[in-house]
């Protein structure tokens, strides 16, 4: 099978065109860099199955041309992480959108199936747990701009559900919930390598408001199991599928736990929001997914428990800084 990986240098699609080629897949990525990195797939270019675009979505001939060449496409680039989001709304929103709306519209030429990749930020402030995919979704209001990623990541579902319900398109969406691993950076504000590596070089580690808002975080190798089962199962499409694990950690104990395991002197230190993002901002103070969905389909469940994951965090950061 030939896959096309959209995002493919960022860190979840890094470590999706590594799974796929060590199944004797064929793998092509393009990514602008913006948020990916091309140390994440060099030790990915020897391989001859395995190639690489440095260029935009944005470019339609090139896209059209990588989507005649697939199979299977995975369009995971988007405009990611809190602090990116809340610093940029227009680009977290025309990226999400535009990008999106184009991958389909190539893929609908080809009739090739295509994964879209959502987030648990859909659903927003929901007090409904654990979050089902059938569930409502509950955003804030379009003053605060905290609320336009998971916006735009909503109209990007609307997009792909549409397309196949219309047009039968085979699509498939998935909201992945915290996924973390090696290869992620706290640049945009992802919280367990931020922590970890605060923690390493004995810095306070920083919590957003009181800590008590709590997490589920998925290992990257979970998530990637995730995808490439789903997509192997035509009776997805059309679907939204939750990716998350279930072991649920408030992120002061996760700031605890980060270092007793980096055996850290740090500090933890409060910071409010106002402080971190903006005036005004709104988190989730919980965001627990129900994962029967996506086992009752491929038998999905996640295997990499909490402590683990912060070990594998831990373990890749000394190594990068080595």
């Amino acid at each position: 099978m030939r896959y096309l990986i959209t995002g493919g240098a960022g860190f979840v699609g890094s470590h999706l065109a590594e799974a796929l080629l060590q199944r004797d897949h064929e793998v092509s990525v393009i990514d602008d860099l913006s948020t990916g990195t091309i140390r994440n797939i060099r030790h990915l270019a020897d391989n001859p199955r395995f190639r690489y675009v440095i260029d935009t979505v944005a470019n339609r001939a090139l896209l059209a041309e990588l989507v005649d060449d697939a199979d299977v496409i995975y369009h995971l680039a988007a405009a990611v992480g809190v602090k990116l989001i809340v610093e940029s709304p227009v680009r977290t929103i025309e990226t999400n959108i535009k990008l999106t709306e184009l991958v389909l519209e190539m893929a609908q030429k080809k009739k090739r199936p295509v994964f879209i990749a959502s987030t648990s930020e859909c659903y927003g402030k929901s007090t409904d747990f654990p979050f089902r995919e059938e569930g409502d979704l509950v955003l804030g209001p379009s003053s605060k701009g905290r609320w336009s990623y998971a916006c735009s990541k909503l109209i990007d579902e609307f997009l792909a559900i549409a397309y196949h319900r219309e047009r039968g398109l085979p699509t498939v969406v998935g909201r992945l919930f915290n996924t973390v691993g090696p290869r992620q950076t706290g640049q945009y504000g992802m919280v367990v390598p931020t922590f970890v590596r605060q923690a390493l070089a004995g810095q306070p580690v920083t919590v957003f408001g009181d800590g008590l808002q709590s997490r589920c975080f998925t290992h990257v190798s979970d998530a990637v199991r995730a995808l490439i089962g789903i997509m192997e199962r035509p009776e997805a499409y059309g679907q939204v599928y939750n990716i998350g694990n279930t072991e649920e950690v408030s992120i002061l104990d996760l700031a605890q736990r980060v270092i007793a395991r980096a055996n850290s002197k740090s500090a933890i230190e409060f910071v409010p929001y106002e402080r971190a993002y903006q005036p005004g901002f709104e988190d989730m103070s919980r965001r627990v997914p129900d994962v029967s969905r996506i086992g009752q389909l491929i038998g999905w469940q996640p295997t990499v428990q909490l402590d683990q994951i912060l070990q594998d965090v831990i373990d890749w950061c000394r190594q990068s800084a080595a």
